[in-house]
């Protein structure tokens, strides 16, 4: 076909970026009965997921899980094709959950295949057809060329809130000019986890641990060593003013970064992710600026192989096995909705009656350099989501879902994270579902005509942790 031609593409629910939030969206819609499209702009779905970071902030300091129901069956299909490894605690500020990042790959593809959601990768959304309050329609360019895709009710998981942004929605981008750094994870094979956790052992000074009051329990450091012996996983974290770390800068062996992050991914491959790499006040939404990033980024994951190499026992024998499909984004915009979750909600660990989701993550904002702001939840425990934090201002049938949410930057720098980002995803499903279930509101269908009271029922029972945590 020409492609000036424009096509025409109808659906219930059409969901923009198909990483955590929007693969938990698509599934959740589609299984509830509607018709869904997912568009993705990269080769493949799952996002973050799919990086070798584990899912942050589905469990709270204490242990306890505040997000379930689509995660649960994403992991129990990790589970079934033996990439699951489980949840584990750094004993210094969170408990996160560590998988195989390639068995992820199959496990979002066959969930999405699964429950029938119609999938667009290699797409952009690159306009908006909005009225009156009303998103129309959104355009789409892929090799096939242009499409027009008509929808009852979207969902923007983008990330960045493109569609949005492009529908006239209100939005605050960084902070004054900063951006918490952009990110490449990478994986290192063949790592000797006994000899990492000796070192651990006999020198801790390196590492960051108890910063939690919760995690710590009055331990001491060296209980809390043997903690994390006693769980046997190298889950652990050097720190960027150690002396280990600060004196490796200090001579240029690495760059300045405020962690190296340790995450087991595969037990059979004895391999770990490292999250360190960064570059920081970067708008991720510029393209030029954004595609520059990746060559200073790949420089730091050769410089911090080689320290691993040399400087971390356990690390001597260690190759590159993977890098991340994509370079991770921690903030751009916010958009402007309803309501805002705050500094004070996240820290005070805020329950809501009219809370859609929980989230339990630290306030985490990474800065240039060595430095990074890292705060506790209270008691270790979590916080609630409301449904007004998703709905855009002025906008009738468009939700947001991710880290494109009305958030401060701090209560951002919390809830950004996979584990909430999923439960929010699967929360503007089911109230899509809700709200095209009542024939009376087909015609100019409302995400605020559902009832949060029946929303947090069906919720519940898909086995969402509304209820009953820290």
């Amino acid at each position: 076909m020409r492609t000036d031609e424009i096509q025409t593409l109808e659906t219930d629910v059409l969901v923009v970026g198909a990483g955590a939030a929007g693969v938990a969206a698509a599934v959740t819609a589609a299984r509830r009965g509607l018709n869904v499209t997912l568009v993705e702009s990269g080769a493949m779905p799952g996002g973050e997921l799919l990086t070798g970071m584990a899912i942050d902030g589905a469990l709270n300091g204490l242990g306890e899980w505040v997000v379930g129901g689509f995660i649960t069956e994403l992991l129990q299909e990790c589970q079934r094709l033996d990439g699951y490894i489980g949840a584990l605690n750094d004993w210094r500020l969170i408990h996160y959950v560590c998988y195989d990042p390639e068995i992820m790959k199959l496990a979002v593809a066959n969930l999405l295949g699964r429950h029938g959601v119609r999938l667009l990768l290699h797409t952009f959304a690159y306009d908006v057809e909005h009225a009156g309050g009303r998103v129309q329609s959104v355009h789409i360019l892929n090799k096939q060329g242009r499409t027009r895709v008509a929808a009852s009710l979207f969902i923007d998981a983008s990330g960045d809130g493109d569609i949005a942004a492009m529908a006239g929605a209100s939005y605050i981008s960084g902070d004054q000019g900063q951006y918490q750094p952009l990110s490449l994870m990478f994986r290192l094979a063949n790592v000797d986890t006994d000899r990492l956790l000796d070192f651990l052992s006999h020198e801790p000074q390196h590492f960051a641990l108890g910063e939690s009051d919760a995690i710590r329990g009055g331990r001491s450091d060296q209980e809390i060593v043997q903690e994390v012996r006693k769980q046997g996983h190298p889950t652990v974290f050097l720190k960027g003013d150690g002396p280990l770390m600060s004196n490796a800068i200090e001579a240029g062996e690495m760059y300045p970064t405020a962690l190296i992050m340790i995450q087991p991914t595969s037990t059979q491959k004895r391999e770990v992710c490292l999250n360190t790499t960064r570059v920081a006040n970067v708008d991720a939404t510029h393209t030029g600026e954004l595609s520059a990033v990746l060559e200073p980024l790949s420089k730091q994951i050769e410089t911090c192989t080689n320290f691993m190499r040399n400087r971390v026992p356990g690390f001597e024998h260690a190759v590159l096995s993977g890098l991340a499909q994509r370079i991770g984004i921690r903030e751009t915009r916010r958009i402007a909705c309803d309501e805002m979750l705050t500094q004070e909600d996240v820290l005070s660990a805020r329950k809501r009656k009219d809370g859609i989701g929980k989230g339990s993550h630290h306030v985490d904002i990474h800065q240039d350099g060595i430095g990074q702001l890292r705060i506790p939840v209270e008691g270790g425990g979590s916080y609630d989501i409301p449904l007004g934090c998703l709905l855009p201002k002025g906008l009738e049938n468009l939700a947001v879902a991710g880290r494109c949410l009305s958030a401060d930057r701090p209560a951002h720098g919390s809830v950004r994270v996979m584990g909430p980002c999923m439960a929010m995803g699967q929360a503007v499903a089911t109230a899509a579902s809700l709200v095209l279930a009542d024939k009376g509101q087909t015609e100019k269908p409302d995400f605020r005509s559902v009832d949060i009271e029946q929303l947090r029922q069906v919720l519940a029972a898909d086995d969402a942790i509304l209820d009953g945590t820290h």
